[in-house]
């Protein structure tokens, strides 16, 4: 089919001249959560379907449903004739290769690791969409939020297990890594040399206890028993509180959501 429709790139305009800015399509929560922030609502032409799913959304589930949804086929993407596409890293070469043939441009962006990396990206999208002042909005909006989060200088750092579903547990060079720094918290896990996805069985977390623990998973199925396991109750010196998991993984606006999540939980231990 993407060889199909590589032949047929006469059928897709070019981007339109009458347009004040481009109107663009993402393929990725992450570029999704920015760009409804920093578009007008006329140029964004769909969102992923992924944004509509409270389970994988990084942003607020009623904005993105404001706008249309993809599921990130190029068939779809074809059909709403755009002057852009954000994708990700991950997106597939014979996808890019229909774009390119398409003529449709496509930006790939990388994740953001760092704070550093997700005020990048903010600016880029911005500029990318036409409005960089926007982009500045925003990116002073985040930093106000991670002032306001930071806690009082000379204060320890909290010693943290965030706990993904499964029991799996961030790496050190994560973007949730950074903001647990940023905020007051220090990472338990990487302290103790776990890396990235390194799963953390229930029996090592009762045996070396971490001050708080950051439940990150809204399941209660099989695979999430141990992150609720009654037995964590008896853990008496250690504060057990939730993160909603799309915190965890975006920049732009998910950081000021997340930010004043961590600020709530560290005032009130």
């Amino acid at each position: 089919m993407l060889a199909v429709l590589s032949a047929c790139a006469p059928a897709t305009p070019p981007p339109s001249a009458t347009r004040a800015h481009p109107a663009i399509v993402s393929l990725n929560p992450c570029s999704d959560a920015i760009l409804a922030e920093v578009a007008d609502p006329g140029q964004v032409l769909a969102l992923s379907h992924y944004s509509r799913d409270p389970r994988s959304s990084s942003m607020d589930v009623a904005l993105a449903r404001r706008f249309p949804a993809t599921r990130g086929t190029v068939e779809e993407v074809l059909a709403l004739h755009p002057d852009l596409v954000l994708g990700d890293t991950f997106l597939g070469p014979a996808a890019r290769a229909a774009y390119d043939r398409l003529g449709i441009p496509v930006t790939q962006l990388p994740i953001a690791m760092t704070l550093a990396d997700s005020r990048t990206q903010v600016r880029r999208i911005a500029a990318l969409a036409g409005h960089p002042e926007r982009g500045e909005r925003l990116v002073a909006r985040i930093d106000a939020a991670l002032a306001a989060a930071a806690p009082p200088p000379g204060t320890a750092p909290v010693p943290t297990v965030v706990w993904q579903s499964g029991g799996i547990v961030p790496g050190e060079d994560t973007l949730i890594a950074d903001l647990l720094r940023r905020t007051g918290f220090a990472s338990f896990s990487a302290a103790r040399g776990m890396r990235q996805a390194d799963v953390l069985p229930l029996e090592r977390m009762l045996a070396d206890p971490p001050r708080l623990i950051l439940i990150a998973s809204d399941a209660h199925g099989d695979g999430d028993r141990r992150l609720h396991h009654p037995v964590l109750a008896a853990l008496a010196g250690t504060r057990r509180e939730t993160l909603a998991p799309g915190l965890l993984y975006c920049g732009g606006p998910t950081i000021i959501r997340a930010a004043a999540r961590l600020r709530q939980v560290r005032a009130s231990l």
